[in-house]
């Protein structure tokens, strides 16, 4: 079994803009199941497919498994089981040894970017960048499950 402890935030965008950053991963996701507790989720880029499970252990840990899938596989699953989803690029960012995964999303999603950072335990310190702004960990909201539900755009901020 796997364990996830993650930790999520905003990013400032003027700041993100101004970063030197790396290319990113173009990601389309759908899901197959997702509650309070629970999701199985499909995932594409230009040249993978993944299966991924998770299980909310904590507001912070969740059990996850993720396995390879073949893309062409992928891109079924998602047209033919999955209603809903989200998109977008990601970025990964080196940042005093830790990596963070910055998600800039599209569609209905558009103008969110979400930073991401997985730890070895929920305890554990780290160094935040200055383009990392507001915690968002505890804010159901900000999942990729319920972004596919109520998307950021129906948010009216």
């Amino acid at each position: 079994m796997g364990v996830e402890i993650e930790r999520k935030f905003l990013v400032d965008h003027e700041k993100w803009g101004r970063l030197g950053r790396p290319e990113g991963t173009h990601y389309k996701q759908g899901y197959l199941l997702s509650n309070e507790k629970e999701t199985i989720r499909v995932r594409i880029s230009d040249n993978e497919g993944f299966l991924n499970l998770k299980s909310k252990v904590s507001q912070v840990s969740r059990k996850e498994y993720e396995y390879k899938i073949p893309l062409q596989d992928g891109i079924e699953i998602l047209e033919a089981f999955t209603k809903r989803g989200t998109e977008k690029t990601r970025y990964k960012i080196s940042v005093a040894g830790k990596t963070w995964e910055v998600d800039v999303f599209m569609g209905d999603n558009k103008g969110l970017i979400v930073a991401e950072i997985e730890l070895e335990s929920e305890d554990e310190k780290f160094e935040k960048p200055d383009w990392v702004t507001k915690e968002v960990t505890d804010d159901g909201r900000y999942t990729n499950s319920s972004l596919s539900i109520n998307p950021y755009k129906n948010w009216g901020m």
